[in-house]
C-alpha cells in the first residue's frame, strides 16, 4: 500500500552529495574502532582538559582492559554496566567491555540508588565500571555484583591538574564522598588504572554476528513512565553512525575535524561522540564540566567544527554574556537534539551568535538520529527530514493507517537502526510495531505532522496530549505561549483528571527572580487569552521554585503528574 510518505518528498532537499540510501557494512563496533585506529594511529583522538590521547594510545588502553575483563570471567553475552561522567575512561570502558563480546548498559550519573537498582537488576548486569564518586549510590542500591571496577576522574587529567580532581566536574559532584582506599581490599573490587597496567594489550578473539549480537541495552529517558531498555545490535549502531555522518559528510572530512563531546555519553545522542566521532577519525574534546565559561573556552581554544547540545544548553547560551567568546560562524554546524527546540530559544541564540541551530530528532529505540534539518535549508520549527535509509510517516494513533499531509498524528519510522525490540517487554513490543501492507513501522509515541515538502514537526508525546471535553490540547503548544511571557523563566504543562471535563490543563510555572510575587494565576491566564483557544488556556496555574527534569534537561511530566495525583 503506497502513500504520500513512500514518495519521499524530502529527498529533493538533500545536499547533492548526500545519498538517498546507504549500504551498511556488516561489522561490529570494536571492528570499526580497530579500523579507525589503523587509519589515524598518531592523530589525537581525545583531549580532556588539556590531556591529549592519540588513537594508538586509546587502542592500547582499550585492548588492555579487554584482556583484564576477560581474565575476570566476562564473556560474550554478559552485561557490563558503565556509570561515569564524560571522560577518557568512558571510551576505554565502552570499547574495552565490547571487545569481550559483552553487551553494555549505560547508567545515568544523575540516578539515585533506587534507579540504579532498577537498571542493574533489569539488565541482568553482573559487572560494573564506575567512577569512584558514584560508588556510594551503587552500594546503597543493594545490588549484588561479581565485579566492580572503580576509576577516578583525575586519572586522565594532565599531571598539573590531577590535584584539582573533582573540581573539573562541578560543584554537584565535588560534594560526593569518595570511598576509602581500603575498598580495593574487598573481593571483586578493582582499580581501573591498575588492571589496565597489569594486563597486556591482547583482547580476546570474538566471532561477531553484527545483525544479531547485542551492543547495548539502551534505557529510554523515562519522561512519561519507568525506563525500558531498547535492544540495540552492532548493526543498528553502525547503520546509525553511517546515516549521521552521510547527512553532513559534505561539511567535514574524515580524520580532519574536531567536535566537542559535551552531551552525556550514557544518552543516545551523546554516544555518537564515542561511535561516529571515533569511527570517522575526529578529535573529540571531552568535557564533563557544568561551567559555561569552561565549556565555551574549550570550544574556542580547540577550534571545534561541530557542537551538539540539548535545547537546555542553548537556552542558557542565548542569554549568557560570554557566549560570543566563541566564533560560532566559523563552525561547520551547531546541532540540537534530545528534546524539542523552542522557537524562542532558537531565535534568541541566532540573535546573539548569528548562527541558526540545526534541529534534529531521534530516539533511543533507533540508536540516536532519524531526522535532521539540511544545513543549507533549515526550516524554523521543524526537526527536519529523514536521514539516508530512513522512511517516516504520520499514522493514526488508534489504528494502523496513514494520515494525510499536514494532519497531526503519531510519527513512525523505518530504519536499519531500529531496535530489535524492548528487553523483557513483549506487550510493549506488540504496541510499538505495526504493519501496513508490506511495511513494518515503529511507532515513536510522539505526535507530529509532515508538511507538503516532507519536513516533519514535533507537537507532543502522545501520552502527554491532554483531552479537555473531547478537545486535544498539546502540552508543548501551551508551554510555548506561556514561555514567551516576559516574567516566566520556565513552564511545564500536564493534564489533571477531572470528572466533568476528563482532564484540566495545568501549568506549573517558574517565574524569573524579579517577577516573583508580582504575577498571579489570573495574569498567566489573561496572557494566554487571544494567544490560545479558550479550551487550551490552563484552568490551573501553580508556581514553583523549579520544575523536575530528566538528566538531559527534559521536563519530567511523569513527575509533574505524580505531584498532582
Amino acid at each position: 500500500m503506497n502513500s504520500i510518505y513512500h514518495q519521499k518528498l524530502w529527498l529533493r532537499f538533500y545536499h547533492p552529495e548526500t545519498p538517498a540510501e546507504l549500504e551498511v557494512p556488516l561489522i561490529s563496533l570494536p571492528e570499526a574502532f580497530d579500523m579507525a585506529v589503523s587509519h589515524w594511529k598518531k592523530r589525537t583522538a581525545l583531549i580532556f582538559h588539556g590531556r591529549k590521547i592519540s588513537y594508538l594510545e586509546l587502542k592500547d588502553q582499550v585492548d588492555r582492559l579487554a584482556c583484564a575483563l576477560t581474565d575476570l570471567g566476562i564473556k560474550k553475552g554478559d552485561t557490563v554496566a558503565i556509570l561515569m561522567l564524560n571522560s577518557p575512561q568512558y571510551f576505554i570502558a565502552y570499547y574495552g567491555a565490547m571487545k569481550t563480546g559483552a553487551k553494555l548498559t549505560l547508567v545515568s550519573p544523575m540516578y539515585v540508588s533506587s534507579e540504579i537498582r532498577h537498571q542493574l537488576t533489569d539488565s541482568e548486569a553482573q559487572h560494573l565500571i564506575c567512577q569512584n564518586i558514584f560508588y556510594d549510590a551503587v552500594e546503597k542500591s543493594g545490588v549484588s555484583l561479581k565485579n566492580i571496577i572503580l576509576t577516578d576522574i583525575g586519572d586522565y587529567l594532565p599531571r598539573l591538574k590531577r590535584a584539582m580532581g573533582k573540581s573539573v566536574v562541578g560543584a554537584v559532584y565535588q560534594k560526593m564522598a569518595l570511598p576509602s582506599p581500603q575498598i580495593f581490599q574487598r573481593e571483586g573490587i578493582y582499580n581501573l588504572k591498575e588492571v589496565i597496567e597489569k594486563h597486556p594489550p591482547n583482547p580476546p578473539s570474538i566471532s561477531w554476528n553484527p545483525m544479531e549480537d547485542v551492543a547495548t541495552l539502551q534505557y529510554t529517558g523515562g519522561t512519561t513512565s519507568l525506563p525500558k531498555a531498547a535492544i540495540l545490535t552492532h548493526y543498528n549502531y553502525i547503520a546509525n553512525e553511517a546515516q549521521f555522518f552521510a547527512f553532513g559528510a559534505h561539511l567535514v572530512v574524515e580524520g580532519e575535524y574536531t567536535a566537542v563531546a559535551y552531551m552525556p555519553f550514557y544518552h543516545a545522542a551523546g554516544q555518537l561522540n564515542i561511535t561516529s566521532g571515533i569511527i570517522r577519525g575526529a578529535t573529540m574534546v571531552v568535557t564533563a564540566t557544568t561551567d559555561l565559561e569552561d565549556l565555551l573556552n574549550a570550544v574556542e581554544d580547540y577550534k571545534a567544527d561541530i557542537f551538539v547540545g540539548a535545547p537546555t544548553i542553548y537556552e542558557f547560551l542565548k542569554d549568557y554574556e560570554k557566549t560570543n567568546i566563541v566564533n560560532w560562524k566559523r563552525m561547520k554546524y551547531v546541532l540540537s537534539g534530545a528534546d524539542a527546540l523552542l522557537q524562542d530559544t532558537a531565535l534568541g541564540f541566532e540573535r546573539r551568535t548569528g548562527v541558526k541551530i540545526c534541529q534534529g530528532y531521534g530516539m533511543s529505540e533507533a540508536v540516536a538520529v532519524t531526522h535532521f534539518n539540511p544545513i543549507h535549508r533549515i526550516k524554523a520549527g521543524s526537526f527536519g527530514v529523514p536521514v539516508p535509509s530512513v522512511k517516516s510517516a504520520i499514522l493514526f494513533p488508534e489504528k494502523d493507517e496513514y494520515m494525510e499531509v499536514g494532519q497531526i498524528g503519531e510519527i513512525a519510522v523505518q530504519s536499519p537502526s531500529v531496535m530489535k525490540g524492548y528487553w523483557k517487554a513483549e506487550e510493549a513490543n506488540q504496541k510499538k510495531f505495526c504493519r501496513i501492507g508490506d511495511d513494518v513501522w515503529m511507532r515513536t509515541g510522539d505526535l507530529g505532522r509532515m508538511d507538503e515538502e516532507g519536513y516533519f514537526y514535533f507537537y507532543d508525546r502522545l501520552r502527554d496530549m491532554i483531552k479537555y471535553k473531547g478537545h486535544a490540547v498539546f502540552a508543548t503548544e501551551v508551554e510555548d505561549v506561556i514561555k514567551d511571557h516576559p516574567g516566566v523563566k520556565e513552564v511545564g504543562v500536564v493534564g489533571v483528571k477531572d470528572q466533568v471535563a476528563g482532564e484540566l490543563v495545568k501549568a506549573v510555572v517558574v517565574l524569573k527572580g524579579d517577577a516573583r510575587g508580582k504575577i498571579s494565576e489570573e495574569d498567566i491566564q489573561r496572557y494566554c487569552k487571544g494567544r490560545l483557544a479558550d479550551f487550551k488556556i490552563p484552568k490551573i496555574v501553580a508556581f514553583r521554585g523549579e520544575i523536575p527534569k530528566t538528566d538531559v534537561g527534559k521536563i519530567s511530566r511523569r513527575e509533574l503528574r505524580e505531584e498532582t495525583a
